[in-house]
């Protein structure tokens, strides 16, 4: 797992003048609000947002931005609300969880409802900062790695999603590294969907009566 002083490291060569205490606060306070939960993968909960404060600190941002992908889930995922988080850390970092809250809840529509060009124009409407984006485009990228631990229907969904809202965005905003990564990673569920329909047509033929 990824130590909270590697990315200080890196958050301090990028940014000499960094409050680097932030970042300390922040892993703290995410370790405490999302200790005992579990990601699919069976790891704690915690390596997710150290792994988005990590790719935050290799995409060189400061260290607001990378506070707040330690903490971008927090209020989605834990019963702490915006006022604790601004009393904690400011209305900057509260500003910017807030509005990832509120993208998580526009991108979770179901495609039914939304066409995918309406959601990124809402997405992008809707954010005034655009760390806001950034934060959330590093919380796909590290979803789309572990993607593999999910069942085939939640896989089939969110690669949909992040190729149809969250790649144009990258793209949009020249991050052509982000949107190859999640190209790679997409080209490897397909793979795997395409086995595990292979065995469960094997297993369905084992199970038909033979006839001589």
């Amino acid at each position: 797992m990824i130590r909270i002083e590697d990315i200080v490291e890196k958050v301090a060569s990028n940014h000499p003048q960094a409050d680097l205490d932030l970042l300390r606060r922040a892993y703290l306070f995410s370790a405490r609000e999302h200790k005992g939960q579990k990601r699919a993968s069976g790891e704690s909960y915690l390596v997710h947002p150290l792994e988005v404060a990590d790719i935050l600190a290799d995409m060189k941002l400061d260290e607001v931005s990378v506070a707040t992908g330690l903490l971008h889930d927090v209020v989605e995922d834990t019963l702490v609300d915006l006022d604790t988080i601004n009393e904690y850390f400011g209305p900057e970092i509260a500003h910017l969880v807030d509005g990832l809250t509120k993208i998580a809840q526009i991108s979770n529509v179901s495609r039914e409802e939304q066409q995918a060009e309406n959601v990124r124009k809402m997405l992008l409407a809707m954010v005034d900062d655009v760390r806001v984006v950034l934060v959330k485009l590093a919380d796909r990228l590290h979803n789309m790695r572990t993607l593999h631990y999910l069942n085939p229907e939640q896989r089939k969904r969110i690669a949909e999603e992040t190729m149809d809202i969250f790649a144009p965005i990258a793209h949009r905003l020249g991050m052509g590294k982000l949107e190859a990564s999640w190209r790679i990673s997409l080209s490897v569920i397909c793979t795997l969907m395409t086995i595990e329909n292979s065995r469960s047509n094997l297993r369905s033929d084992a199970r038909k009566p033979k006839f001589s």
